[in-house]
């Protein structure tokens, strides 16, 4: 038989009283005349083969879930004309075509549904003139793609159009497919449901499998989309129709076998689904978890694959429509032959022919009336999940409903009545009912219904056999986040080999150059964090902390300063702690000593006053100690300069008074009178008094103050008294210099006296150690990093206190205290009754005829 027909105006032979059609009709799969009759197309046949179809024959396989589909309908047809509340005394017919999957198919089907199938055409005017449709409306297609096209071609009619199986989300548009409806949801949800069922098991590391059909591209489209919103990378994507070369399956296989993701999302039809799985079978690939539409995912034939054990999907909620499963069972040999559809039934089911049936198997035994059809375990007897099923239930149902809506009134309905499709299908969009098993119709303005899905978990049962177990479910209605939830332990592929690859925290993505954008490497954060997992850049920590071994937290820094238990804090109190003591120590040796001629001979007032300066230089080196705080950093600063100062200022009153006290001697000289004691303590507290005004105006324009540092070590905090002025600070170091360098000349000047009065000469290399400390201390105070800086600052304060102490101190108490006869003989001209030296004599005789001016003179006191 030839399965083209060619649809013209010329296919009618021009007769006065009638006209025929040049070829033949399909015969009708299941028909039942009736007042009103609902056309129904399902794909009862299928293509096995991956090869060009020449559509001369029949194609052999018959999907028995596809005529438990069209016998359902049926059945609710029967039901409805058994009821007295809807279209009463109104008997419904029926007409069910068989579209063998195919567009073609459908397309034809769907004229003969819209034109009627009578070969011969009586009408007195014209054969071409538009009579109403054969039918009121059309129930299918299994399939998107050919239900597109049947959409397409019933829009022009405006012949309501109800799909039980058609998901794809492009025929919610209206504008293209105005007459086309639905009672299964929309792909759009379903999609959505998957990638967020996908994320919710951490699977962000995906394999892509489509139907290459309206289906499959704008299903996956979605899933796509959806799955790119959730952060979910898909590793390939790859598409695969029946008809396709058997080539294009094998690398489809391949490319499954060969990847590294092992979670695959199938939108596939089930005829594209089940060679993918008979390919696969060939070469088992590792283990892979599926993650299944709702075309395949509650197909009971694909149970049969065990690779599949742990598949999870979304399907349509199961149901049990009371008296189907008796109505399926109720076909007797008799009743098989009035329909080829149920006769080949009934001949594949059993293996036997038929008698008087014209096709039938050569050889195949006769069937001898012993055969039990309620013995059969098929899909057509099988109705414990009835999903898809009670789709086409629900769509009878909603087409009766807008037939008694547009017929019928509050009392009784008229057969007799004429009305458009329009009709029709404006009273479908209105509907809203419950069935009679509980499940509420109703279409939304896009004619589709409200989107509930049941999350399907295939489970291994104890006997090793495959099982849908409800673990889910899923409902659009419900507010945003709560539309998916989980009912019971879900069995899928152990989760150490089927979980996505990930980037742990401490890492980040890292796209791996020329290939796709989910292709990435995690790379290490280097100096930030990441404390999420797949995080796509790392982070700077706060300013104050810093990274943890692991990358994934942020420590706070460790603080650095010199603090009073550090080992290096330690020597410095201990240096400092001697040093004072060491000053201390000498005033008491001259204290005890003050009537000896060496204490008289130097000044003991300034000498006291220096070695009380020089225990707060060393004690000042304290105040550099701990944790620095706004009072303790302008007490060092300023402690230190005005100390200082004091210092200076009196070991450059000592030079003064050595270098005067000779010039007083000479004939003339006037200038003891100027360097009396009085002039003595105003010098030093003039000078000091100076430095103590700078100190002041530092303090009060921009005094010192506690600072963190955190840019000279990038791991930690640097705790540092900030100099607030360094212009401040300099003019205090500057003052201090300048005194220093005063003092120095002046000594320089005084260190050809006599040897035995030459305490110039030791002030000179006081100053000198002095002045050397403090100008290598400029580099090193600046380079020096952390809290070395103010260990630094710490050592030339005690290395010019000591260089100090020794040097002026250090011969006089080793005279006084071990050789205390040389200081007699040095200085007995402080006594009349002891000779001078004659060294001593010899020289200032020269220099003055009056020996008792010097010996008396009360700078030398």
């Amino acid at each position: 038989m030839l399965w083209i027909t060619v649809f013209s105006s010329a296919g009618c032979k021009a007769d006065p009283v009638s006209c025929r059609l040049w070829a033949q009709s399909q015969l009708s799969g299941l028909s039942m005349t009736g007042d009103f009759v609902i056309g129904g197309i399902f794909s009862i046949h299928s293509y096995m083969r991956s090869e060009q179809n020449s559509y001369t024959r029949q194609p052999p396989h018959m999907d028995f879930r596809e005529l438990r589909f069209a016998r359902a309908m049926e059945f609710a047809i029967h039901e409805i004309n058994n009821r007295t509340d809807l279209l009463p005394r109104i008997k419904l017919g029926y007409q069910i075509r068989d579209s063998c999957a195919a567009v073609p198919m459908s397309i034809k089907a769907v004229f003969q549904l819209a034109n009627g199938v009578e070969s011969v055409f009586n009408d007195t005017d014209s054969c071409l003139k538009y009579s109403a449709a054969a039918v009121s409306a059309v129930i299918g297609e299994s399939g998107s793609t050919p239900s597109i096209s049947m959409a397409r071609m019933l829009g022009l009619f405006g012949i309501p159009q109800v799909s039980h199986y058609a998901t794809c989300a492009c025929l919610s548009d209206k504008r293209q497919y105005p007459a086309f409806l639905r009672t299964i949801p929309s792909d759009h949800h379903q999609a959505a449901a998957l990638a967020r069922m996908v994320k919710h098991f951490g699977w962000t590391w995906i394999g892509a499998v489509r139907s290459d059909s309206d289906y499959g591209n704008n299903g996956m489209a979605s899933f796509l989309k959806a799955a790119q919103e959730e952060g979910i990378c898909v590793e390939y994507s790859e598409s695969y129709y029946r008809t396709q070369p058997r080539s294009k399956l094998e690398r489809v296989a391949n490319v499954i076998r060969r990847s590294t993701a092992r979670v695959i999302v199938a939108f596939l039809a089930s005829g594209d689904m089940r060679f993918l799985l008979e390919e696969l079978k060939r070469q088992s690939p590792p283990p892979l978890q599926w993650i299944g539409s709702e075309t395949w995912i509650t197909d009971p034939e694909f149970l049969r694959f065990n690779m599949c054990a742990g598949a999870i999907g979304f399907g349509v909620p199961r149901s049990v429509i009371p008296g189907l499963r008796e109505f399926l069972l109720d076909l007797s040999p008799a009743q098989a032959l009035k329909s080829p559809l149920l006769t080949e039934f009934w001949e594949s089911s059993f293996s036997c022919s038929l008698k008087g049936l014209t096709g039938s198997s050569e050889g195949a035994r006769e069937c001898d009336g012993s055969e039990d059809i309620r013995a059969l375990q098929n899909p057509y007897t099988d109705t414990s999940q009835l999903r898809i099923t009670n789709m086409v239930y629900k769509a009878t149902y909603a087409i009766a409903h807008a037939i008694h809506g547009v017929i019928c009134n509050d009392t009784q309905c008229d057969k007799s009545a004429t009305f458009t499709p329009w009709q029709i299908l404006n009273q479908l969009n209105t509907v809203n009912f419950t069935t009679k098993n509980g499940f509420q119709v109703t279409f939304d303005a896009s004619g589709d219904p409200m989107a509930t899905y049941e999350l399907i978990n295939w489970q291994v049962k104890t006997d090793g056999t495959l099982d849908f177990v409800t673990v889910g479910h899923y409902d659009s209605s419900k507010p945003r986040g709560q539309e998916f939830s989980i009912s019971r332990a879900i069995r899928c592929l152990d989760l150490v080999h089927c979980i996505s690859l990930f980037c742990p925290p401490g890492t980040r993505k890292a796209v791996q150059k020329g290939k796709p954008v989910c292709c990435y490497d995690c790379i290490a954060c280097a100096g930030e964090i990441s404390n999420k997992t797949d995080s796509l850049d790392c982070v700077q920590c706060p300013s104050e902390f810093w990274p943890n071994t692991k990358r994934d937290s942020c420590l706070p820094k460790p603080v650095e300063f010199l603090s009073w238990d550090d080992t290096l804090s330690t020597i410095l109190i201990a240096f400092s702690i001697a040093g004072a003591f060491v000053a201390v120590s000498v005033a008491a040796v001259f204290y005890t000593h003050r009537t000896s001629p060496i204490v008289r001979a130097n000044n003991s007032e300034l000498s006291f006053l220096l070695l009380f300066s020089l225990a707060l230089c060393f004690l000042c080196s304290l105040t550099f100690i701990g944790r620095p705080s706004e009072w303790s950093c302008m007490l060092r600063h300023t402690a230190f300069g005005i100390t200082f100062v004091l210092c200076i200022s009196c070991v450059l009153g000592k030079t003064i008074v050595v270098l005067m006290a000779f010039r007083a001697t000479l004939p003339g000289s006037n200038v003891m009178k100027w360097f009396g004691p009085p002039q003595q303590r105003l010098s030093v507290l003039a000078f000091t008094l100076i430095q103590v005004l700078i100190c002041v105006f530092w303090l009060t324009t921009a005094p010192p103050f506690p600072f963190k540092n955190l840019k000279h070590y990038k791991e930690r905090i640097i705790l540092e008294c900030r100099l607030g002025s360094a212009i401040g600070f300099w003019a205090v170091l500057g003052y201090i210099g300048f005194l220093a360098l005063l003092c120095f000349i002046l000594a320089f000047l005084a260190r050809k006296l006599p040897d035995n009065f030459n305490e110039a000469k030791f002030i000179t290399f006081s100053m000198l150690i002095f002045c050397a400390v403090w100008v290598t201390f400029i580099p090193a105070y600046v380079s020096s990093p952390g809290k070395f800086t103010v260990a630094v600052e710490i050592f030339a304060i005690l290395a010019s206190s000591f260089g100090l102490i020794i040097c002026i101190f250090a011969p006089k108490c080793f005279i006084i205290i071990f050789r205390p006869e040389h200081a007699d003989h040095f200085f007995a001209a402080m006594d009349p009754e002891v000779h001078y030296s004659a060294h001593f004599t010899d020289f200032y005789a020269r220099k003055s005829p009056d020996l008792n001016n010097l010996v008396n003179n009360p700078l030398l006191c």
